[in-house]
């Protein structure tokens, strides 16, 4: 059998060099003198393995490394065989490849999510370094699944399923339509045999009545075509078990409703003669409106070129029309392993070739950032499944990105900096909320500041991984610097106080307290600080003692100075809103760092049962943020008076966050604003400006946010 395999194997291999072949050949013999005596479950030498996987590669006419790799692809695994002994006889690419598709080899899809995790992150890595590594891995899946039925039916189901959830969606990516589709048919065949046959027997049932009515469809196509003058090739395509039972499942149909739906595909010369043929057939049978897609001028994300359209045939029949050229057709089985990305530089690829490699790069930096294992496939999965929309940058450019996606997740497509540093966004010329949902055929523009952040607000709304990713990274980072440089300002104050400076303590001392902290550096005690995780005053006593000081406990503290614009390690009060001009104290509280309240603040009476945890602070003179404060005012319930306090708060040179109004009916009504102001002075000459209107019967500031009355 493995004889009859070989030389069917040469057979495809008319597109390689004379020595190509030989090396092909090489690899065979080495393969089977290592794999001797091992046979597959099936009862076959275990040769024949890899040579029906080099057989899949030589029909996507792969290069001859890859096919050797194939061939090789189970003796480090299986054998002896060492990857510097491939290395030798073979060649260091070939040896990488062998060496890159074990690693994949040995992942085994468990249920725990961070095993799962990082079985995604080491094949990811893997296919973004060579895209062979993938295509030979897919290749060997394929095979196992046309032979799965020779295992366990628990295996059997198990590995159906990773490959419908996870091979498949790659083989779609990547732009292996027809491995894609066979993918899922041996995958619903193993984990539904029965609605597998139930549905295989309806298709056969009404086979005999489609062929003939399909067959006189296709000849009056052909017929039209050659009167527009149109050199084509049309075929009826049989629609997959797989997608008649998808479609059953996702849109509620019954069977006969599925198969009313007959394909057709169209091949022609050139893109020309595509939309050529497409008036044609719209002359011939009326289109279904909202059924027309231009995947020629706007390519799928991998590369995927076609016309799509949809008419009324004879009889009322729905039929779906592919228009396409031959290398628009090989492109759409073959995917990728027709780009030869893996040996042509960026400068040499064509557009299609650049996407691929873009989102291969993008998967690669996505599994460099550590996050929530669940978060993480969840995903990536949304990556692998895109229900794409098309939007196009201010400079005309067209990006494919995943249906739901919003302009942070485009700021994020286009370039990392873009966005960290993103403030706003104008679709088609227009403000909008950085929320908003794109639409295929927006224009989007990115509003960039220099000393922008991202906001934690935006990972409740970003659809793509990248985008999750990146501000996690982020905001990671930037908490950790933050806190930092607060729990150096805590010790520092603490230290002083007991009669010490920062300075006067020896690195012997704080190598001693990292120790016995059991913490991996300085920054991170400091950073604990800063979190309210270790107390500075505990931390200084320790770091005195190991350094051979007494501390001085007669003196009091210095107040931390508060400027607003600490970041996230130093938090305002939601109970109370403080503003600069105001009395205020701190509270360390654990993970949170600094919270700051007013003096008189309630919430903050009930906590001061642990003396240690508060510190005294201070506005600092020279604040350069805004402040938000609610005011309550009570005025008239007359026509306009809501404008003319909001002209008056605008006048006063402040912003209106939020406004609530409460009319009870009477007389009076409370409108409840959310403003931003820069201190209590600046409040202060606000509520004299709304005072001024002769409508407004009383005003307050409000501690805390807005309630209703």
């Amino acid at each position: 059998m493995a004889a009859v395999a070989i030389r069917d194997l040469r057979h495809h291999l008319t597109y390689l060099k004379p020595d190509d072949v030989n090396r092909v050949d090489d690899a065979y013999k080495f393969g089977n003198d290592a794999h001797r005596g091992q046979f597959r479950k099936s009862g076959e030498p275990y040769i024949s393995h890899p040579l029906a996987v080099a057989s899949i590669l030589a029909d996507w006419q792969l290069d001859a490394q890859a096919l050797v790799a194939a061939l090789l692809h189970d003796v480090m695994e299986d054998t002896g065989v060492t990857k510097d002994e491939i290395s030798q006889r073979f060649g260091r690419p070939v040896a990488d490849l062998v060496d890159g598709v074990s690693k994949l080899d040995r992942i085994e899809f468990k249920s725990q999510q961070d095993a799962q995790a990082e079985s995604f992150r080491k094949m990811l890595l893997a296919m973004a370094r060579d895209v062979r590594v993938m295509l030979i891995k897919l290749a060997d899946r394929l095979h196992n699944m046309r032979t799965l039925d020779a295992v366990s039916p628990e295996q059997r189901r198990r590995v159906a399923r990773e490959t419908l959830e996870i091979y498949a969606p790659i083989a779609n990516r990547l732009g292996l339509d027809g491995l894609y589709r066979e993918m899922q048919e041996l995958a619903f065949k193993c984990l539904y045999p029965r609605r597998y046959r139930v549905i295989a027997k309806a298709v056969r049932s009404a086979r005999g009545n489609q062929r003939q009515v399909m067959g006189r469809t296709l000849e009056s196509i052909r017929v039209r075509l050659k009167q527009a003058g149109v050199e084509a090739t049309v075929t009826g395509r049989e629609k997959h078990i797989y997608s008649i039972y998808k479609k059953m499942t996702e849109k509620q149909l019954s069977f006969s409703q599925v198969l009313d739906i007959y394909g057709v595909r169209v091949t022609v010369g050139d893109a020309p003669a595509c939309y050529l043929t497409l008036g044609a057939l719209h002359a011939l049978y009326k289109p279904v409106p909202g059924k027309f897609k231009d995947y020629i001028a706007i390519p799928k994300i991998n590369g995927y070129q076609s016309l799509h359209t949809t008419l009324i045939g004879p009889h009322g029949m729905p039929l779906e029309i592919q228009i396409r050229t031959q290398a628009m057709n090989r492109i759409a089985e073959t995917g990728v392993a027709s780009h030869w990305l893996y040996k042509s530089s960026d400068a040499e690829i064509s557009a299609s070739q650049q996407r691929t490699h873009k989102w291969l790069q993008s998967l690669l930096g996505v599994q460099n950032t550590p996050e929530d294992a669940a978060e993480f496939l969840e995903h990536i999965k949304v990556d692998l499944f895109p229900d794409e929309v098309y939007v196009f940058t201010p400079k005309g450019e067209i990006m494919s990105m995943p249906r739901g996606v919003t302009p942070v997740d485009f700021a994020y497509a286009v370039h990392t900096d873009i966005g960290n540093r993103c403030i706003a966004a104008k679709v088609n010329h227009e403000l909008v909320a950085l929320r908003t949902e794109l639409n295929s055929g927006d224009r989007v523009e990115i509003v960039t500041a220099p000393t922008a952040a991202p906001n934690p607000a935006w990972l409740s709304y970003v659809k793509t991984a990248k985008a999750r990713a990146q501000i996690r990274h982020y905001l990671k980072t930037m908490h950790a610097e933050e806190s930092r440089a607060l729990g150096e300002r805590l010790l520092t104050q603490q230290l002083r106080a007991f009669g010490t400076k920062v300075t006067g303590i020896a690195s012997e001392g704080w190598d001693k307290l990292v120790r016995e902290s059991s913490a991996k550096s300085r920054n991170e005690v400091l950073a604990d600080i800063g979190l309210g995780k270790r107390l500075a005053a505990i931390v200084a006593r320790k770091l005195l003692a190991l350094s051979g000081h007494t501390p001085d406990e007669g003196n009091q503290p210095a107040a931390i100075v508060v400027r607003g614009s600490e970041g996230m390690a130093v938090q305002f009060a939601k109970c109370c809103s403080p503003i600069p001009g105001d009395p205020i104290l701190g509270f360390i509280k654990k993970g949170q760092g600094l919270v700051v309240h007013t003096h008189d603040c309630p919430t903050a009476r009930r906590s001061r049962s642990d003396p240690e945890k508060w510190v005294d602070v201070t506005w600092d003179p020279d604040t350069d943020r805004m402040f938000d404060v609610t005011i309550r005012v009570v005025v008239l319930d007359q026509r306009g008076v809501l404008a003319k306090v909001a002209a008056a708060i605008a006048g006063a040179g402040c912003n209106i966050a939020n406004v609530s109004v409460d009319s009870d009916q009477s007389m009076y009504a409370t409108n409840s604003f959310t403003v931003q102001v820069s201190n209590r002075m600046h409040l202060a000459r606000m509520m004299r400006a709304i005072r001024r209107v002769q409508e407004v019967v009383r005003i307050s500031r409000v501690k805390g946010p807005a309630k209703d009355d």
